[in-house]
């Protein structure tokens, strides 16, 4: 049996909910809500029924009726027997903790940092990737190595960015997110430390936790001047001798930063006297907006582990990635993926060699339109937003913004309501860190930008004007960085 929520209990979470500002339905719904999103009110509890929760708040059972009707709508109440449904995240609309699900037709879609494909190169290395694929249908078509003109193509790649590389060194992968769960099941065992930025991409600290290794956080600087604190970062290996680093040095996500060449040579130093692996991260590293001009972290250290895709640069669709490191961690890495899975598919990976063998081609379009929204973004957030202190990145395709009060998670679920998806900055972080912090992707037009910009200050006005909202999401735990 689901452990339920008796009516007391909820009154007192509840606390001064129907301002009159909302239908008491709606105020209901939401502070309910809002109590679910920030763990209050624990997953899979039953709520009190409708009849006994309307008289110890003064309402009529209607009243509580629709507002559980709304949750259920909302995806954050299961359809249980009779009025008893139990909390739930929606697997369909959950803009604050889970983006990467389907969004719902009509909402602006903050949470993903992707663009669509870069279209005629993309298509086109396609139709050139099938010419070449009679010439590979003898084969079993399984290789959990890759296809050999995209490790050559890889190679040379990071031969001509000045870091030589040979095809033996290259192991393709299902994309950068796949990459790195096979890095970590390699060189990381169950508890073992993993050092990250903090904030951090959100899908690698999932990584990180769901293979059972310690996340170790140091924090960024709250301004770009260091961009990154090497001090604490060395300490933090020195100290605790993390079995391994997961670093975003080009363009980092969330803020769009770029580690400095002294700051990477100074780390790598630090991390072989640790004895901690470096595992880079390079996906943005082609969304260099400002055209800064930095040597790839393996330019500093064999010992780096380097990964990256054309997720972010051409399109996520590809779903290839790579996986550069020494030749003799090649096997241990293969080893680990034909637990994972036997190979990519081979068409993408035609297409993917293509699409490496002229990368910059489509990107000098992409880059001039990702400069204007950035641009456009950065200036409709100074014009409509003027308290949140937003940072100007350097490259990526996000921006992320300093909040003038804890209530980024608040925004993210009123926001649906205005028509925008976010993902909240607790997502970016451990431990309930970042409530004050936003990530906001330009990767929208103009014109659709103004529309999420105009909705998020629609969103921060309801919030503003109800105090209990804001009170019912104030953080249970400190918000500190370790």
């Amino acid at each position: 049996m689901a452990p339920s929520l008796n009516p007391t209990a909820l009154l007192r979470l509840l606390g001064h909910w129907n301002t009159g500002a909302l239908p008491a339905y709606r105020e209901l719904a939401d502070v309910v809500r809002l109590l679910v999103m920030d763990g209050r009110i624990p997953l899979d509890v039953a709520l009190p029924s409708e009849r006994a929760l309307a008289q110890p708040l003064g309402v009529s059972r209607t009243t509580v009726t629709a507002a559980y009707a709304s949750l259920r709508e909302q995806g954050f109440l299961t359809a249980g027997q009779g009025s008893r449904g139990r909390t739930c995240i929606p697997h369909r609309t959950a803009p604050a903790s889970m983006p990467g699900l389907a969004v719902p037709e009509g909402l602006l879609d903050l949470a993903y940092a992707s663009l669509p494909a870069a279209g005629e190169a993309v298509h086109r290395s396609f139709a050139d990737a099938l010419t070449e694929l009679p010439a590979l249908l003898p084969g079993f078509g399984y290789d959990a190595v890759g296809v050999t003109a995209l490790r050559e193509a890889i190679a040379d790649k990071y031969t001509v960015d000045g870091v030589p590389t040979t095809p033996g060194q290259i192991l393709v992968t299902s994309g950068a997110q796949h990459a790195l769960n096979i890095v970590l099941r390699t060189l990381a065992g169950k508890q073992d430390r993993v050092m990250v930025e903090h904030p951090t991409y959100p899908n690698a600290l999932d990584a990180i936790r769901a293979a059972g290794c310690r996340i170790l956080p140091v924090a960024l600087p709250p301004d770009t001047s260091p961009a990154w604190d090497i001090d604490a970062m060395v300490a933090a290996m020195s100290q605790q001798r993390p079995a391994m680093a997961y670093l975003v040095p080009d363009f980092h996500n969330p803020t769009g930063r770029i580690m400095s060449d002294l700051q990477r040579r100074r780390l790598a130093r630090a991390a072989a006297a640790a004895g901690t692996v470096l595992v880079v991260d390079e996906t943005l590293r082609g969304l260099n907006l400002d055209g800064v001009r930095t040597s790839p972290m393996a330019a500093f250290s064999s010992a780096v582990v380097s990964i990256g895709s054309l997720s972010k640069s051409h399109w996520a669709g590809l779903r290839t990635g790579w996986i550069r490191a020494d030749e003799a961690l090649i096997p241990r890495l293969i080893a680990t993926r034909t637990v994972m899975d036997l190979g990519g598919p081979v068409v993408e990976q035609l297409a993917a060699a293509r699409l490496i063998r002229s990368f910059s081609e489509p990107l000098e379009a992409r880059l001039g339109e990702l400069r204007r929204n950035r641009e456009s973004l950065l200036g409709l957030l100074e014009q409509h937003l003027p308290e949140w202190d937003v940072e100007r990145p350097q490259g990526g395709l996000t921006v992320w913004c300093r909040l003038p009060s804890p209530c980024s998670t608040a925004l993210t679920v009123l926001a649906p309501d205005f028509g925008v998806r976010l993902a909240a900055g607790p997502r970016f972080g451990v431990g309930g860190a970042f409530e004050h912090y936003l990530r906001v992707p330009f990767t929208l037009a103009p014109e659709q930008l103004e529309v999420a910009v105009l909705a998020l200050r629609a969103a921060q006005e309801k919030l503003d004007s109800s105090p209990q909202l804001r009170r019912t999401l104030k953080p249970g735990r400190p918000t500190a960085v370790a």
